[in-house]
């Protein structure tokens, strides 16, 4: 049985309404990326950022959410205050055995997803006050700054970031696709089209020229199909189960299974913890006047080497902490052992994790060296032919990893769909066979 097209999914009544429930979220989600905060002249800030903002903290963030930072919309927190308290839940669950035990029962994760709303929340009215401190710092940015303008700037943002979580809670559960990731992937994609015009504009201006462009772009495409290629890679650990009697006669037959080991456990992760560390500097700097951090910060522009050498490091280091923090090889080896299974040649129990802690090892350094190289090569290139627009391997890696789980997501209820017909099929002909007999 062949696996049915992608042109099919709105022949499927259900998934048709998970989609187009998907696309109104979406369009509700950019409407309120484009409503501006009371009182923030828009235009200053997007100056202020444009010159002095470039390679710091906010420019990570702005890019998350969609350009609602710079724009200073209702959704200028964006997904990512959820974001931020879903992965201090998963950081803390190594720490502390409460958490991990509340990850391994379905009634525990309830109570974590809710102490991860009421994180995000506590999030949100942080960063809407700093946000509010930081735009009342920017000459011309606020007319009238002051408590009152501060308290509209929390409620404003706080109540856009609540709203922005639930949207993209509703998308997992009534769409289709994880919703926070949909969020951040249409926030990037909206820059694809501003983007392609400054494009346009640099060609008439003779600024750039077109072979420069077709080697960029097939750059591009070799970075896009190689993301493609590690997302979807993984080392196949062969699992032997043997045969086991259940009792009252009943045999449950051996099988033999494995478990996939990614290339790219840590996804995205690395770079963006990377990034975030090696800008700290720069967002000093932009903001102190201080004429010793600002040397210092001109050695961690995205043009020097030491940034780029610094980066390659910190990726490395961080693919291989956040694989740890969020794989487990001994919990992995007593569940093998409770259900009967084996690596073939290797000894339940320890031997097991530790033979599987050592292939993770191993696959996680060329996982990290791609993660680095994607990371570096965008960057090296944009500034060897200076173009208009820059494609950060961050966004490469987002975009693809979350276009790959949706379109997966989609065949996956093709299939079933396709499935449960041909079943109701072949039970219809067996009762007609019947009728007959």
């Amino acid at each position: 049985m062949t696996a049915p097209r992608l042109p099919n999914l709105f022949k499927v009544p259900e998934l048709k309404e998970k989609i187009l429930f998907t696309l109104l979220c979406l369009v509700v989600y950019r409407i309120g990326a484009h409503i501006a905060t009371p009182g923030v002249n828009v235009q200053a800030l997007a100056d202020f950022l444009r010159n002095q903002g470039q390679g710091t903290l906010f420019s990570l963030y702005d890019l998350f959410a969609g350009g609602s930072f710079g724009r200073a919309t209702v959704f200028a927190l964006g997904i990512m205050p959820y974001i931020s308290a879903s992965i201090v839940f998963q950081l803390a669950a190594p720490v502390f055995p409460v958490v991990d035990k509340m990850q391994r029962d379905e009634e525990g994760r309830k109570k974590l997803t809710q102490w991860t709303r009421y994180l995000t929340v506590v999030l949100c009215l942080f960063q809407a006050y700093g946000y509010a401190l930081f735009t009342e710092q920017i000459p011309g940015a606020v007319a009238t700054p002051g408590f009152f303008f501060r308290l509209t700037t929390v409620l404003t943002l706080t109540t856009g970031g609540v709203f922005v979580m639930w949207l993209g809670e509703q998308i997992t559960e009534r769409g289709i696709g994880n919703g926070a990731s949909l969020l951040i992937f249409f926030s990037i994609v909206e820059r694809i089209w501003p983007e392609t015009i400054r494009t346009i504009d640099a060609l008439q201006a003779r600024s750039l020229t077109f072979p420069k462009l077709i080697i960029v772009l097939a750059v591009m495409v070799l970075v896009v199909a190689g993301t493609v290629a590690v997302t979807v890679a993984a080392r196949r650990i062969p699992i032997q189960i043997p045969r086991k009697v259940m009792g009252r006669g009943r045999i449950r037959e051996g099988q033999k299974t494995f478990i996939p080991l990614r290339l790219n456990t840590a996804n995205v992760m690395p770079i963006i913890f990377a990034q975030s560390l090696i800008i700290v500097p720069g967002t000093i700097a932009a903001f102190s006047g201080n004429q010793t951090l600002k040397h210092l910060a001109e050695y961690f522009s995205v043009t020097s080497p030491v940034y780029l050498i610094t980066s390659a490091l910190l990726i490395i280091f961080f693919a291989y902490f956040y694989t740890s923090i969020i794989f487990n090889p001994v919990d992995l080896a007593e569940n093998l052992k409770k259900q009967g299974g084996f690596i073939p040649g290797v000894k339940p129990g320890a031997a097991t994790a530790d033979y599987i802690d050592d292939v993770l090892s191993r696959i996680t350094f060329p996982g990290a060296i791609f993660l680095t190289v994607v990371a570096m090569l965008p960057i090296v290139v944009s500034n060897t032919f200076n173009m208009p627009f820059g494609f950060g391997g961050t966004a490469l890696l987002i975009v693809v990893g979350v276009a790959l789980d949706t379109v997966t997501q989609v065949q996956q209820h093709l299939l079933l769909r396709h499935y449960d017909g041909f079943m109701k099929e072949g039970r219809v002909k067996f009762r007609g066979r019947q009728r007959y007999m």
